[in-house]
């Protein structure tokens, strides 16, 4: 019987992508498209879907900036787009920025992922061409750094080329304005609409290295943000402590060395094979310490120096992960939640004058709501936000002063030297926390045993269903408009006493439209969203359940565990994906 023949692949398809391959300029990426194409035309069914895919849409340029796979065409990360990028950014600081833009500059840095100097570089040059002055950091670097270095070099806005803890085969782009902030609305919808304004990428212009708006930055801004990050404890007579560290690959130990060393810290004790950069992450499945099997090789090491605490930060250095000695655990170590850690760090900063008079305590709708009851025992302002530090760090106000501000998902801000999440700050607290509490006996365990009396067992975990396809946008959609048209009237048994639906925003809360469902249960809480930078559906649940001494603890944790896996079944059902 004669084979069936490939269906021809779509000519309108073709002609987009060598009109594509014509506006490329990287010769890398040309090519690459140039055999995609070939092969497509040829009858081969992968090349062609891959093609497909490719120009299924153009990367979305949105709040978190650009984040995707490496490679050619307008759905992937590449020097076109970065390019096109570029020149909105430059369209923008033209049309709402300052007065002085130019002359204020653009900070650009990048980490030690694939093409990541590519990109700042290009980056960097396309800011001097239209007479934007680029502060070029002498990267790779921690995005930290770049946060602090916008308001230190008194720039206009912020450029960081990472894809922080995404697997090897992405890389993104990161903007921020002249606070040293994240940008929120509507400079994201301002920068995408240049964006799409601009000619093709081979037709923007571009500077030369010597050019003199080009600023090669020196080893002077690390030195500072050094000084700067050192400082941040509150006990410096509290640094003996026995620190494990790992760079999960990515570009934080060369600078939490320096930290560490001028904060009063012995050396940590490395994880060697993680230690220096490597875009490949070959001992990771998934470089971010919240995956299960991330922190095997940090624990062994812990295990083995008898580490008092095991620091780990993600590839890009703004997240901190911790574990800590836990007999009761499998091991012997026990890796902390992100609500945890952030429970340790407020009740250090609390108990040692680190939150100043009229400062904010501030987390996210989907991490505790322990923080917030902690803040009320002191009296002090508590503000939940939106997802996301652009929204954290925005918390006190204009004029207000952030204290401290922590996601669930390990991103933690401590005072103002960085207007961003920091996970080498984070960690020099966090490592003088777990010394001033050895030096009154007692560990981090006990401290988190203390607050769950003081405030009730808050078990806290998160579920994610990701989806295939192409068409997977539009799948979760579906999925959160049959949540909101027909929400479910109890889980696991526990009564839906209210919902919260973000869809339209929340003007008395300051939340601008997002597409969030909140379930308010009797003891419990489910937060529903869709990732903002994959195709994940997402569940953040947590129960509380009240304690009343340390005899009770044992059996109330695992009453709570058992009721948030109950949770999280149910939510799952309810999605209707699973």
């Amino acid at each position: 019987m004669a084979g069936t023949a490939n269906p021809p692949v779509d000519p309108e398809l073709v002609q987009r992508a060598w009109s594509w391959v014509a506006a490329d300029p990287d010769p890398t990426t040309r090519e690459e498209l140039d055999a995609i194409i070939e092969a497509a035309e040829g009858g081969d069914p992968a090349a062609a879907a891959d093609l497909a895919e490719r120009f299924a849409a153009d990367l979305d340029f949105g709040t978190a900036g650009l984040r995707g796979a490496l490679g050619a065409g307008p759905n992937r990360m590449n020097l076109a787009v970065v390019t096109r990028a570029a020149n909105g950014i430059v369209s923008w600081l033209r049309s709402d920025g300052p007065a002085d833009a130019a002359a204020r500059g653009v900070v650009v840095c990048f980490d030690a992922r694939h093409r990541s100097a590519d990109f700042a570089t290009r980056s960097a040059a396309i800011f001097a061409e239209a007479g934007i002055r680029a502060h070029l950091l002498p990267g790779p670097l921690p995005t930290p750094v770049l946060a602090f270095a916008v308001r230190h070099l008194g720039a206009a806005a912020g450029v960081m080329v990472t894809a922080s803890h995404n697997p090897p085969q992405d890389n993104g782009y990161k903007v921020y304005d002249g606070t040293g902030r994240q940008i929120v609305g509507p400079f994201d919808a301002i920068i995408a609409a240049a964006i799409d304004a601009t000619p093709r990428a081979v037709d923007v212009r571009y500077a030369d290295d010597g050019d003199p708006d080009i600023v090669h930055v020196g080893d002077e801004l690390l030195a500072a943000y050094v000084a700067g990050a050192s400082q941040v404890g509150l006990v410096p007579e509290a640094r003996s402590v026995r620190v494990a560290y790992t760079a999960m690959h990515g570009v934080g130990a060369a600078t939490f060395r320096r930290v560490f060393e001028a904060a009063g810290f012995e050396p940590a004790h490395e994880v060697a094979e993680q230690v220096e950069p490597d875009p490949d992450f070959p001992t990771v499945a998934f470089p971010n310490p919240e995956e299960p099997g991330a922190l095997d090789l940090g624990l062994a090491t812990a295990r083995r120096v008898d580490a008092q605490v095991l620091i780990a930060n993600d590839p890009d250095a703004d997240r901190l992960g911790a574990a800590v000695p836990d007999p009761g655990s499998p091991g012997g170590w026990r890796a902390l939640r992100g609500d945890e850690i952030g429970a340790v760090l407020a009740d250090h900063l609390l108990s040692n004058g680190g939150i100043a008079p009229g400062a904010t305590l501030a987390t996210t709708i989907v991490s505790s709501t322990l923080l917030g009851k902690m803040a009320a025992a002191v009296d002090v302002r508590f503000v939940e936000t939106l997802t996301g530090f652009k929204w954290v760090c925005r918390a006190a106000g204009p004029h207000g002063h952030l204290g401290f501000g922590y996601e669930e998902a390990l991103g933690f801000c401590i005072g103002d030297l960085v207007h961003d999440k920091d996970g080498i700050t984070a960690a020099v607290v966090f490592a003088e926390a777990v010394a001033a509490l050895a030096d009154e006996g007692l560990t981090v365990l006990d401290v988190l045993d203390e607050l769950a009396i003081a405030h009730g067992v808050h078990q806290t975990t998160q579920w994610s269903v990701r989806i295939p396809g192409a068409d997977a946008m539009e799948v979760m959609a579906a999925a959160m408009h049959r949540m909101r048209t027909g929400p479910p009237t109890e889980l696991a048994g526990r009564p839906v006493i209210r919902t919260d639906d973000l869809i339209d925003g929340d003007a008395g809360r300051g939340f601008v439209p997002s597409d969030v469902l909140i379930w308010h249960l009797d003891g419990a809480r489910v937060v529903v969203r869709p990732s903002g930078t994959e195709p994940k559906l997402k569940a953040y649940v947590e129960v509380v359940e009240p304690v009343e001494s340390t005899t009770e603890l044992p059996e109330v944790r695992a009453r709570a565990v058992a009721e948030v896996q109950r949770l999280v079944d149910a939510v799952a059902a309810a999605t209707g994906l699973t």
